[in-house]
């Protein structure tokens, strides 16, 4: 039987909004500003040669293989030096994909039901993505931000987990922990020893090779509904 929860943790990307079509918008964006402001590298590089050179930066450093912000700078330099242009033009384009990344529309019901759980439970951003809460215009929600490169490691390694249990100050299994992937999110929050929320916002079934979540939800008016009765059973 799941305890009252004392905090819950949201992933972001695919749980609070529809992350795809942000990341093509964002590199969009990018493509855009990098044929208007760096020609040599725009034509040098299309983004199917800029996505090779970023897999040749995991490649070469495995370690960091969780700091998606620093592959895709490292990349965009070693594209600009190419080019003939300097590290701090890279910089300014990572700067305009990271704008154009956060620039989305949540799920109609994320807003509501954030300030709902907020005003009931501290809760937490676990995210192995760089989305940044505060830039999207969640932030007032959220008590603290967990990602790879605050933690060491992403989601599912325990270390993101105990990072998120450390700032939350709780037992592990008093936290409630949303996610839509089933190994990073649900598999993780269980090795972890949290409350696993699968969020299943496609009606998909369970084929994952893991044990299933502790609670399943289609969206979150229903994890609302869920704390709710968690709290009330408590």
């Amino acid at each position: 039987m799941t305890p009252p929860p004392r905090a819950v943790s949201l992933d972001l990307d695919n749980t609070l909004w529809d992350t795809p079509p942000v990341l093509v918008r964002a590199e969009a964006v990018l493509r855009r500003w990098l044929e208007a402001e760096l020609p040599a590298l725009a034509e040098r590089y299309d983004p199917a040669a800029l996505t090779a050179l970023r897999l040749e930066v995991l490649a070469g450093a495995p370690a960091r293989g969780h700091d998606l912000s620093w592959i895709r700078t490292e990349a965009l330099r070693r594209a600009a030096r190419a080019s003939g242009y300097s590290d701090g033009h890279a910089d300014r384009a990572f700067e305009v994909f990271l704008a154009a990344r956060n620039d989305i529309e949540p799920f109609g019901e994320v807003r509501p039901a954030l300030a709902w759980l907020a005003a009931r439970l501290p809760l937490y951003a676990v995210t192995n993505g760089n989305a940044c809460v505060t830039r999207v215009g969640l932030g007032e929600h959220f008590a603290a931000a967990i990602d790879p490169v605050r933690a060491g490691a992403a989601k599912p390694d325990p270390r993101i987990f105990a990072e998120l249990v450390s700032v939350a100050g709780v037992p592990p299994a008093t936290i409630l922990h949303v996610g839509d992937d089933p190994q990073a999110d649900v598999e993780g929050a269980r090795l972890a020893g949290l409350v696993s929320v699968w969020m299943n916002r496609t009606g998909a079934s369970w084929v994952a090779p893991f044990a299933p979540p502790d609670h399943e939800i289609t969206d979150l008016d229903e994890l609302v509904a869920l704390v709710r009765r968690l709290l009330a059973s408590g």
